[in-house]
This record gives C-alpha cells, structure tokens and sequence, in this order.
C-alpha cells in the first residue's frame, strides 16, 4: 500500500486523472491524500468532485478556501466571484449529494507523523491543539447549523488567537489559520494579501513554518495553497501547491519514498487566469 498526497487540483480534472494514471494508483490498495482546493478557477471542477467522491475511503480530503466558499455560495452565504468556475457544479443535478459529501469532509488530518491541512498552522499550536481546533470547525459545518457558520466564516479579523475566543470570531482565526494563512508575525498575527514569493514578504513577517520555534515542528506538515511558493520538500513540510490552475503542474508525492510524480498543465487557457 502506498500513500501519495496531491496538490490543489482547482479544477484541473484531466490533469488529475492523468496524475492517477501516472502513479498507478489502486483504490483498492493505495491511499490518496488532498490538500484542498478541488475546486475553482479551473475548467472542471464538477469533474473532480465526482472522481474523488468516487475514490470513497481511499481519499482523504481536507477543504481549502475555494471549497469553502463553493459550500457558501451553494447556501446563498456569498456571491460568486467575477473569476469563479461554479456554476457547472451549482447546476448538476447530483449537486446536493456532492455538496454535502464535501461538507463532511475534514479541515486538517493527522496520521503517522504527518499533518495535512489546506494552508497551515499557526506557530503557537501543537498538533494536538491544531486537530482539537479543526473538530470545532467541522462540528459546525456538520451540525444543523451549518449556514450561519458560512454566513459569518468571511473576515479578516480577528488576525490571531487567543484562548478566549468565543463564538463565530474563533470559528473564524481557525478557518482562517486552517484555508487561508501564508505569512504571520512571530507572535501569530496573520496577513491575508500577501501572494507572493518568500524573498517578497513584508517586513515584519515570516512564512509561517519559518517562524522560530513552532509548536509543530515535530509533525512534517503538508499543505497546499501558496502558488508562489512552489514546491517546497524537507524534513518538516511538503508544500504542493505547484500552480496547475495557472499553467503550472500538478503534483505528488508517494509519501514512503518522498518520490515525486508530476503532470503538465494541459489547459490552453491557463495563463490568461493569473
């Protein structure tokens, strides 16, 4: 059996079945692990849901800022985006099975070391204290609920965590923490414009693994959601978001030896989304 994590597919389903193909993944022996992001931007993405739903207890999926924002617009929590890619996956007629089978889906997962989340972990939380934080988060996404927690997830503030948070506002740092985080301050406090490359960070703050002394360094985190990052492989984080939406490949990586499979982007239109 072998366990292979993959990077935000965002819709890129034909590179994705190609990636399958190319690492010769068995559902039946294999696992796949997903760092969120099935969705948007990207030319199918009511293709991806339906292939990972599919793959049933071989897939582990945690949910990303798209996909979370596809859950809201579904519920009439947001509207769509100029640049969203939804409306194929609003329309289907398998829609409400397929939104709720990602509504179930985790926001971080934790299994022999390893840590898989959308975007990352704040430098002060354990992994014990991430995976605790994350129950709260799926809780309300899967209780009945569940709507007014998408009505009230948007927001760039609070931007850091204490343990007094209550309510919607601590629902939010961990979403946040969890789907969106790139960079923070040494003490935690988060920025949310900033995209680009590491050499490019604003003064003051740090990628979020480089800050010194993160309580999860002891976990090699593997997470997705920073483009412009890249791929990125050591001891204590995999990032894999390798930018397939933008013409970049799609990426994994077979968890047990560290070997790498990559396919090219295959969409002709790619580049006009950056």
């Amino acid at each position: 059996m072998a366990t292979y994590a993959v990077g935000d597919i965002q819709g890129c389903c034909t590179e994705f079945r190609q990636l399958l193909e190319l690492m010769q993944f068995d559902p039946l022996a294999d696992r796949i692990w997903l760092v969120g992001d099935l969705v948007n931007r990207g030319p199918d993405s009511l293709g991806v849901l339906r292939l990972v739903k599919s793959l049933g207890n071989a897939a582990i999926t945690v949910l990303g800022n798209h996909d979370l924002h596809l859950l809201a617009v579904a519920e009439g929590a947001a509207e769509l985006h100029r640049s969203d890619t939804l409306d194929e996956v609003l329309a289907a007629p398998d829609r409400d099975e397929l939104l709720a089978w990602l509504r179930a889906q985790r926001m971080l997962h934790a299994e022999d070391g390893y840590v898989l989340v959308h975007a990352g972990l704040l430098p002060g939380w354990t992994v014990a204290q991430a995976q605790l934080r994350a129950r709260e988060v799926e809780a309300a996404l899967h209780g009945p609920q569940y709507r007014k927690f998408l009505e009230h997830m948007y927001g760039n503030h609070p931007d850091h965590w204490d343990d007094g948070l209550a309510g919607y506002q601590r629902l939010r740092v961990i979403t946040n923490t969890f789907t969106r985080m790139r960079i923070c301050t040494l003490q935690g406090g988060m920025e949310f414009k900033f995209k680009g490359v590491v050499q490019n960070v604003p003064a003051g703050y740090l990628p979020w693994f480089e800050v010194p002394g993160r309580a999860s360094a002891d976990a090699t985190v593997i997470f997705g959601h920073w483009s412009a990052l890249g791929l990125k492989v050591d001891r204590r984080i995999i990032a894999l978001d390798t930018g397939c939406l933008w013409g970049g490949p799609l990426t994994a990586i077979r968890l047990e030896d560290r070997q790498l499979f990559q396919v090219p982007c295959k969409n002709p239109m790619a580049k006009d989304w950056q």
